[in-house]
């Protein structure tokens, strides 16, 4: 019997909710149903809530360290769901995955070195490069049968001695691929052979659907550990980004010291007294929720997927590896990215992200947050079919 109900429809305009109040701002309509930027509309484990409550009454948020116990939950977690070791002393904390970014880029490389990346992916990843001005190098990913693969000749070919460091998503975000441990292997190899350090978001590693694996990358190789910065949070796994709480595993003492040193300059040192709490709570007891939570999103999945391959046969998606999100290849329908928009926010009434948004070759796709209750679903696939059918 399911401990959670995820088909409850929770109100969150009003909220300062980013993703519900901020579609004026964004999309320029007020009125469109919001199913895009990547947070989920469930409540977060019971748990959490309950340490967030305790600190709340107990009436003083004064300077917080985080506790001895915290590194143990981040430990345990990891080696439960992942098999992966970490070192209490590999943790640095930092108040979210985007700001980890920019810290690694800052104080791993210099002004005018390359940055390289695979695209399509996540966009503050062209943000982090361009705003602390590198150069960024892009190798495309190639999409084949509703998956990405990385293309590994070109990748290398696109590598000279300014290229310092590498952003890499793992699992995927927007295509959902997890990255098997082959792949990354192979990638792992490269980076070695030519002095490249590896920053991955893995914020998305505990959202891995039935049958597929994910693979942390510092976990394959103590070479591969020696070069890497992972990034790591609950806020996407448990739904509570906005207490804006993640962790930077660096195995390297060199490497950390360096990244720690950034954040010491910036003043960066310290996280919010309710994501400190809230990350341990939902380490140590949010199995349950995850557990159930996943397979909601599974179904929601197979749902999205049926309708659009009856309703909406010319657009093309498969069911992802990982994360939450559907990416839509809309390319068959002939219209640019501009039309799409057109057609989805003035005719569907709909919010969703749009695919160049993640790099040119992510032209002619849409990414939707399937993490909703099913009611909400429906509605977001009624309005895409009512806006491109």
């Amino acid at each position: 019997m399911a401990t959670y109900n995820f088909d409850q429809i929770i109100k969150r305009t009003g909220t300062s909710s980013v993703k519900w109040d901020e579609t004026t701002n964004v999309f320029g309509y007020g009125d469109v149903l919001p199913m895009w930027v990547a947070d989920m509309d469930f409540q977060c484990p019971n748990e959490v809530t309950a340490a967030i409550r305790e600190k709340a009454e107990h009436g003083i948020y004064g300077y917080t360290s985080v506790p001895l116990s915290n590194r143990e939950a981040v430990q345990s977690w990891l080696k439960k769901r992942h098999d992966w070791n970490v070192e209490k002393d590999w943790l640095s904390y930092i108040s979210g995955v985007v700001p980890a970014l920019s810290a690694a880029i800052q104080s791993l490389t210099e002004q005018n070195d390359k940055v390289i990346l695979f695209s399509p992916v996540y966009y503050p990843f062209f943000d982090m490069i361009k705003w602390n001005e590198r150069k960024l190098v892009t190798s495309p990913l190639h999409f084949e049968n509703g998956r990405y693969y990385m293309d590994l000749d070109h990748f290398e070919s696109m590598i000279d001695e300014d290229v310092k460091l590498l952003l890499l998503c793992n699992p995927h975000n927007p295509g959902g691929t997890v990255w098997s441990k082959e792949e990354l292997k192979q990638l792992g190899d490269i980076c070695v052979r030519h002095n490249i350090k590896v920053v991955a978001d893995e914020i998305h590693g505990d959202h891995v659907l039935k049958g597929h694996s994910y693979t942390p990358f510092a976990s394959i190789s103590e070479e591969f550990a020696q070069i890497s910065v992972t990034c790591i949070a609950p806020t996407k796994t448990f739904n509570i980004a906005g207490l804006q709480a993640a962790v930077m595993i660096i195995p390297n003492k060199e490497i950390r010291e360096h990244v720690n040193l950034f954040q010491m300059k910036q003043g960066t040192i310290m996280l919010n007294t309710f994501g400190i709490i809230a990350m341990e709570a939902a380490y140590r007891y949010g199995d349950t929720w995850l557990r159930e939570v996943l397979a909601y999103i599974e179904t929601n999945m197979e749902i999205a997927i049926e309708y659009i391959e009856s309703e909406l046969p010319e657009l093309r998606v498969a069911k992802p590896e990982g994360t939450y999100l559907l990416w839509i290849d809309c390319r068959a329908l002939k219209m640019t990215d501009e039309e799409l928009k057109e057609c989805l926010l003035q005719k569907g009434k709909l919010a969703l992200d749009f695919g160049k948004k993640f790099g040119d070759e992510g032209d002619g796709f849409i990414r939707m947050n399937v993490a909703c209750p099913k009611k909400i679903l429906l509605d977001g696939l009624a309005r895409l079919k009512q806006a491109l059918a």
